[in-house]
């Protein structure tokens, strides 16, 4: 999966757990690995701009979707197996960063939750209606509930696979596949 970000915001973004998020929403949802995505991070001028030119509102948002139209109907996660362009998201961290505040939570966390809703309108999702808002919400709290509990597992494993490494190193026990010639021969059993 090829998801490329680009920050034009002047805000500095932990750009890596973006990506992480939106590759852990496209995995959810089952979407191709040779789909394309493009994040662009943008300033409350830019984000305005765009606003009014695709949605025809004034001032700025937190997020905008643009779908590439090459996918004419078909769903990237289709069991053929081909690239797909998914299109286009749009963030504006100054804006999120107003939100982040009033929910009570880190810049971090709503752009991430952004990023997971803007995937979901590339995929097809909607909230106009509000059945099409319990069905898309649903599945973002989940998709975010998910990552968050799969980045604290990966976190525990990193932490306790370092402290094994650690006690290892100490009484001389390191990695006992590796030798001093890099052959992997285990020099300690006879061989």
């Amino acid at each position: 999966m090829s998801i490329e970000i680009v920050n034009e915001s002047g805000v500095a973004v932990d750009e890596e757990s973006i990506v992480s998020v939106a590759r852990f929403a496209l995995d959810r949802m089952e979407v191709s690995p040779l789909a394309e995505l493009s994040v662009l991070l943008v300033t409350l001028e830019a984000m305005e701009e765009l606003h009014q030119q695709w949605m025809d509102l004034s001032g700025p948002t937190d997020v905008m979707a643009f779908p590439m139209d090459e996918l004419d109907g078909r769903r990237p996660d289709a069991a053929e197996a081909s690239s797909a362009l998914l299109g286009d998201i749009v963030l504006c961290p100054d804006f999120a960063a107003g939100q982040a505040s009033e929910a009570g939570h880190r810049l971090d966390d709503e752009l991430r939750l952004l990023t997971v809703h803007g995937v979901l309108h590339l995929l097809g999702y909607d909230h106009a209606e509000p059945e099409e808002e319990r069905e898309m919400f649903g599945l973002q709290r989940r998709i975010l509930s998910e990552f968050t509990d799969a980045a604290i597992d990966a976190e525990r494993r990193s932490r306790r696979r370092n402290a094994d490494d650690r006690v290892l190193g100490a009484v001389g026990l390191d990695d006992p596949a590796r030798s001093d010639d890099g052959s992997g021969a285990d020099r300690h059993r006879g061989s």
